[in-house]
């Protein structure tokens, strides 16, 4: 070769090599092979100030009024980043659309729901779904509603909601796991594994949004939103371990509360989302406040306008502002002003753009947003077929007097008698009937799930009985056709409990017995002498006392979701066995609340004076203990509790240690127990709970089988926040108690820690 021509052809590459080499290096976030964090910084260095900001937009399609938002030209100027309340395949896609291909960097939209407890097939509420204490199907039922959300374009959902209460009259106790924070881990962790599955750019999986942060479940007298104050102790023991589980398994993104801390609020308070969130719980994802939260800081006093409002909340660690558009109109003025900086900026925008990559939003942006593939997979038969056990499985059988249930054969007169036997949005409940993509009519209610099961055989008559409309008695005229349609009938089954609007968000009452003319139909029918089943359609614990009474059967049937009416009528014909066991207290009435299991020991507990003596930790009017009790649920058959073993290797404080006992069903018909484990440190250096849930096994038994069954203690099992919040274990005598309820303690035993 000519070295002439040579020297002029390489002199020619250079610059294409060093075009191509920029070429590469400036679409590294284009890139699928690389890492998220390092495509997120690439895209980062690209972006202006303003569009910067407009990722920490997130805006509502749907508003409070139900209209929709018109924000086409808005996300053309790229000032929005997420969207909550846009709903649909058809949808999705023009926005989306308008996203990556009219925007100078084309940065997808993540599309954003309330999924609590399903998207289109509605399972039942998470208070009822905890009680059955199945951590697998609990999982199943979040990967189903993350499908289905999914096939819709949605690609964040803001659950699971783990927050800790022990007050019924709080609406929002429905959404949670009960009270226990053992027990409320795992099945954060459960919803958290459910909906993000092990790929989250997969186009059947949802990023989960674990709320919220921290100690919301804390309103004062049961008042949504009203702060009420507590210890950095109750904090750590009560309200974070939820959340530290969420984390550990892996959650894409946190929910900030409406609450506050320690007299500051939760979206801007650096010692809950800096100090613990970051620096002690390890969070690295985006961090989004609740609706209107920045807004909030005015409401409540402590931010004078909106531009202290932001500089506090970004400022504290919050990543994304949910609604009020505070973020976008403000953040500019106060970057210019030095008031926050640039740099606090790029660490939520590098947050916001991780998750979208994380998403696969980048690579396949529409492939989330199929309409074919959303007609197939919402409300298929498979996804019905789980609610439906689902819904049974965490039905808890609360009475059964002289074994009425299930329905004999000879049972051929039924009355069902009350208004939400027909109800059918009451049965999806506030999340599921309100804010989800669930249809009332396609719920199946409980009357037509008793004629469907029961047949041509037996009679089935209905009557309204009252009008159920708001909290004050209405309809008492009904009440005499009721009770001559109950004359007639072998068998009354009465539907009580409350309309879906009634518990949920904002969904605060001030007294927990039924509201309604509920209590009057009742009595009337008591008065006929029929036997009386009642089956309660709620979202809360309620005081069942008069219910309890007059009923020679309860079953707790929640709000069980679109095959509600079919699972119940599997209950109560003995198609399934009620496995259920509660997982909040029941009161005897308003007046207990507070009331929960794993209470502060005290000088004067019941179990260390007379329980008739006056000075003893109890009421005058009534008695100390709960009508029902955590981890309270009958079933069909009996169960029999023997040999209890403690094995140890030794018996240091860094040992795990095994307890095996023999479970046996007693009766004659299949069950499932929940035999759960519970712990009692007689000695430590600061006041412990009279006793913690550290333990259960849900064992499925044949007529007379007996299983050898073994729980797993950890060192964690025994410890617990000393006085400097030190988690630690102190050696010294610990009582292990073994049984069907928190009150129902069937074996007892001792370990001993050196």
């Amino acid at each position: 070769m000519n070295y002439k021509n040579l020297i002029v052809f390489f002199i020619y590459l250079i610059p294409l090599v060093s075009v191509a080499q920029k070429t590469t290096q400036s679409s590294v976030y284009k890139n699928p092979k690389v890492n998220s964090e390092l495509r997120a910084k690439d895209l980062l260095s690209k972006m202006t100030l303003k569009e910067k900001i407009g990722q920490l937009n997130l805006v509502t399609y749907v508003n409070e009024n139900n209209t929709t938002n018109k924000m086409d030209d808005k996300v053309k100027r790229g000032e929005v980043g997420s969207i909550l309340k846009s709903n649909g395949a058809k949808n999705n896609l023009i926005i989306q659309k308008i996203a990556v291909e009219q925007t100078r960097l084309g940065i997808p939209i993540i599309f954003q729901e309330d999924v609590i407890h399903g998207y289109r097939t509605i399972f039942p509420v998470p208070l009822g779904e905890s009680a059955s204490w199945n951590l697998d199907r609990i999982s199943e039922t979040a990967s189903i509603a993350a499908k289905e959300a999914s096939a819709g374009g949605i690609r964040l959902t803001y659950a699971p909601m783990v927050d800790i209460s022990h007050d019924p009259r709080w609406g929002r106790i429905s959404e949670a796991a009960g009270e226990d924070p053992y027990y409320g881990s795992l099945v954060a962790a459960a919803r958290v594994r459910g909906f993000q599955g092990t790929d989250l750019t997969s186009n059947t999986s949802l990023m989960a949004c674990v709320k919220h942060y921290a100690g919301y479940g804390s309103a004062l007298a049961g008042r949504d939103y009203n702060i009420d104050g507590f210890s950095e102790r109750t904090l750590r023991e009560t309200y974070l371990p939820p959340f530290k589980a969420a984390i550990d398994a892996g959650v894409g993104s946190l929910m900030s509360a409406y609450t506050a801390y320690d007299g500051i609020p939760a979206s801007a308070n650096s010692f809950l989302l800096k100090d613990i969130l970051r620096n002690e719980l390890g969070f690295k994802n985006m961090v989004i406040t609740d609706w209107e939260t920045t807004r909030n800081l005015m409401k409540i006093g402590v931010a004078a306008n909106a531009e202290e409002a932001v500089k506090m909340s970004i400022n504290s660690g919050v990543d994304v502002d949910m609604t009020s558009e505070l973020f976008l109109k403000n953040l500019e003025k106060l970057v210019a002003k030095g008031e926050v900086k640039v740099a606090t900026i790029d660490a939520a925008v590098l947050k916001v753009l991780k998750a979208k990559f994380d998403l696969g939003l980048f690579d396949n942006p529409y492939q989330y947003l199929d309409e074919k593939r959303e007609k197939e997979v919402l409300l298929s038969k498979e996804n019905l077929e789980i609610a439906r056990k689902a819904a049974r499985e965490s039905m808890v059988l609360l009475k059964n007097k002289s074994n009425l249930l299930p329905i004999k054969n000879t049972v051929k007169n039924i009355a069902v008698i009350g208004p939400l036997a027909t109800r059918q949005k009451d049965l999806m409940a506030w999340w599921g009937g309100q804010y989800s993509q669930g249809k009332s009519e396609e719920v199946i209610t409980l009357l037509n799930g008793i004629k469907q099961r029961a047949g041509k055989d037996v009679n089935i008559t209905y009557s309204e009985g009252i009008k159920l409309d708001g909290f004050e008695p209405k309809g008492l005229e009904l009440i005499p056709e009721a009770v001559a349609q109950a004359q007639k009938a072998d068998l009354i089954i009465l539907a009580v409990g409350e309309e879906y609007w009634m518990s949920g968000e904002s969904g605060s009452i001030s007294n927990i017995t039924l509201p309604g003319a509920q209590l009057q139909l009742l009595d009337a029918l008591a008065q006929t002498g029929k036997p009386i089943v009642s089956v309660v359609f709620n979202g809360r614990p309620f005081d069942l006392n008069e219910l309890s009474q007059k009923s020679d059967a309860v079953l707790e049937a929640w709000f069980p979701g679109t095959m509600g009416g079919l699972a119940v009528a599997d209950v109560l014909f003995g198609d399934y066995n009620p496995s259920g066991k509660l997982t909040v207290t029941f009161p005897h009435n308003t007046g207990q609340i507070p009331i929960f299991y794993n209470y502060k020991r005290t000088s004067h507990d019941l179990d260390t004076v007379d329980m008739k003596h006056r000075f003893a930790n109890n009421y005058l009017d009534i008695t100390t203990k709960p009508l029902y009790e955590f981890g309270f649920g009958l079933s069909y058959t009996t169960f029999g509790y023997a040999n209890l073993k403690i094995n140890s290797s030794n018996n240091q404080q860094d040992g795990n240690i095994t307890v095996s006992f023999d479970l046996k069903n007693a009766g004659n018909i299949d069950g499932t127990e929940v035999a759960q484990l519970y712990i009692r440190d007689k000695v430590s250096s600061v006041v412990r709970n009279v006793k913690d849930l550290e333990g259960f096994a849900r064992v499925i038994l044949k007529a007379g089988e007996t299983k050898n069954v073994s729980i797993t203690l950890t060192p964690k099992s025994f410890s617990f926040l000393n006085k400097d919040f030190k988690q630690v274990v102190e050696p010294g005598e610990f009582n292990l108690m073994i049984g069907s309820s928190s009150e129902d303690i069937r074996l007892k035993g001792n370990y001993f820690i050196k």
